[in-house]
């Protein structure tokens, strides 16, 4: 037995259809604005590995002057007087509903002195040495923090892409191959049904 659409299931899809053209434009501004922030992020990125490169040397060279001018032993000295651990603080940010980390810690720019060291029996190539390392630190958790956001942010960019692509090449077209079908079914059946009764009444 032939099943014969309606007029309501012709609505139906025709409103399924505009829903899904209204979530594809959502979709693409939504895959353009994660674009948008995934470039911004990444010439961030470029920039801080770039100086982390150059806190690292730094820090190197650094560590390599206190160790030709002080001992080995003043130089673990000073690095077991550091009581004052620095914390890492993780929070998290919303760009476009991609959840990316924001690092921060509590490591401080502090004076000769301040570190927890003497600073009459400390060298200034050590305390040198040691704020390097401490920057060094700093830069480490942004280039952490950077590169973790370009990961998330490009998975979320591959799944928008995907959906977008299914919607525009194949849910969408299907959709409406499907109601320009119903739509011609439904006339034949009313040129039948016109045919239909033009005959009944000419028989009478």
């Amino acid at each position: 037995m032939e099943i014969k659409p309606t007029r309501s299931e012709l609505m139906k899809l025709k409103k399924k259809i505009k829903l899904a053209r209204s979530g594809y434009k959502l979709l693409k501004k939504k895959r353009d604005g994660l674009i948008l922030e995934f470039f911004e992020i990444l010439k961030k990125t470029k920039t801080v590995r770039k100086e982390l490169t150059e806190k690292y040397k730094e820090a190197r060279h650094k560590l390599n002057m206190a160790r030709l001018l002080a001992s080995d032993i003043e130089i673990r000295s000073a690095a077991m007087a550091i009581k004052d651990k620095p914390e890492i603080i993780v929070e998290t940010r919303n760009i476009m509903g991609v959840i990316v980390p924001r690092i921060e810690s509590t490591i401080e720019k502090r004076r000769y002195g301040e570190e927890g060291y003497g600073t009459v029996t400390t060298s200034i190539a050590v305390m040198e040495a040691t704020r390097a390392y401490a920057e060094l630190l700093e830069y480490i958790l942004l280039v952490a923090e950077v590169e973790t956001s370009i990961k998330k942010l490009l998975g979320e960019i591959e799944k928008t892409k995907r959906r977008v692509n299914a919607l525009e090449f194949d849910v969408i077209p299907k959709m409406i191959k499907l109601s320009n079908f119903i739509s011609l079914r439904l006339e034949e059946q009313e040129r039948e049904s016109i045919f239909r009764t033009k005959r009944i009444k000419s028989k009478r």
